[in-house]
């Protein structure tokens, strides 16, 4: 029997058609060759711009020749003079180069408000902010947009106005009063002043809060008005102690009183204390305590020192002199009990290097000799 692929006498092989592999490197090819961006001969989409925008529909594509128009957007108009607003497609696939050819439009211009002032730019898109001079206040919007109105532009709000400031009347009080109170309005930064009446009775009113008020805005007043009423702190009796300021027979408010205590004891808390709006001391009433408290800490204990000579204050005396010498004679013969040990210590050594170095030479002697 013939084998299809060979003879018996080699292994079987079968041989590959020479068109198999050249398949397959055709087709990898056309698969990179797709990959490829394909060329056109045409212009991309036509740029765009912040100012202007196509008058003309979009097409696609755009071939060599092609032209698109430009205009304003709305809230811009064309710079003068002008510039070219037209692009054309161009033979290498490009657009000829276009520059913003418009600008944003204006809004009527605005003028400093009486007894004020405006800042800001007028051009489309920005915005004008309002404020007045002192003692006016802004009656209207503070602040303005341009913005689009039509096919224009204009501001989105009329202009406000500084108007004085005016206050009303404050408020009234029980068991007191203000001064003008006869007054319907009263004018920026006037004062006006609270006081309280007679009581009648055996305890006079305190005023509680700030007596002066000022108009300091529209239709406002620079605090809450104060109170009219009794305000009476109890005696303040300190056992063990004294009040050496502050006497009275009757104690109101604000009424400031000032403490010591007696010799042996002393004091905890604040030896000044002040009648507060609700009839209580503050802070709270100190306390005498019983014993002294240490005016400085205690000197810490030390050696008993060698008595100084009458005429040289602070300087040692014989005794701490002595010790001195005695000291510093110890610690020399230390020193040089050291230097004398190392020193013969060293001495030794040398002896011994030599020593041995001779024993070596002769034995190195005697060798040669008995060669010779």
């Amino acid at each position: 029997m013939t084998a299809s692929c060979g003879t018996r006498t080699t292994p079987p092989r079968c041989h590959e058609s020479p068109f198999s592999s050249w398949s397959f490197a055709g087709i990898l090819l056309v698969a990179l060759v797709l990959q490829l961006p394909a060329s056109s001969d045409a212009c991309d989409d036509p740029p765009r711009f912040q100012t202007m925008k196509l008058t003309n529909a979009s097409q696609d594509p755009y071939s060599p020749g092609d032209k698109v128009e430009y205009e304003c957007r709305p809230g811009y108009k064309r710079l003068m003079p002008a510039l070219a607003t037209t692009a054309v497609c161009q033979p290498d696939n490009t657009w000829t180069p276009l520059q913003e050819a418009c600008t944003r439009k204006s809004c009527p211009q605005l003028g400093d408000p009486i007894n004020g002032q405006v800042n800001g730019t007028f051009l489309f898109g920005s915005k004008a902010h309002y404020a007045c001079n002192e003692g006016f206040y802004l009656l209207g919007s503070e602040t303005l947009y341009c913005e689009l109105s039509g096919n224009g532009v204009s501001w989105d709000d009329v202009p406000p106005t500084c108007e004085v400031i005016l206050c009303k009347p404050p408020a009234e009080i029980p068991n007191g009063k203000y001064t003008n109170s006869h007054k319907d309005t009263f004018q920026y930064n006037e004062v006006v002043t609270y006081s309280c009446n007679p009581s009648g009775g055996p305890d006079e009113y305190s005023l509680v809060g700030e007596s002066q008020l000022i108009c300091s805005g529209h239709v406002s007043w620079s605090s809450e008005p104060p109170e009219c009423k009794v305000v009476k702190c109890p005696y303040p009796a300190l056992k063990n102690g004294n009040i050496i300021s502050g006497f009275g027979r009757k104690y109101y408010y604000k009424a400031k009183v000032l403490f010591e205590c007696l010799q042996g004891f002393s004091l905890k808390g604040s030896n000044t204390i002040v009648c507060g709006a609700d009839s209580t001391w503050e802070p709270e009433m100190p306390e005498c305590i019983k014993g002294v408290k240490p005016t400085a800490a205690a000197p810490p204990a030390t050696l008993p020192t060698t008595t100084q000579s009458p005429g040289s204050p602070g300087s040692p005396g014989p005794g701490a002199i002595a010790g001195i010498v005695i000291g510093s004679l110890v610690v020399v013969l230390l020193v040089g009990g050291f230097v004398y040990a190392v020193l013969k210590r060293k001495k030794k050594g040398e002896r011994e290097i030599n020593a041995s170095y001779s024993v070596c030479k002769n034995k190195s002697t005697t060798s040669e000799e008995q060669t010779h």
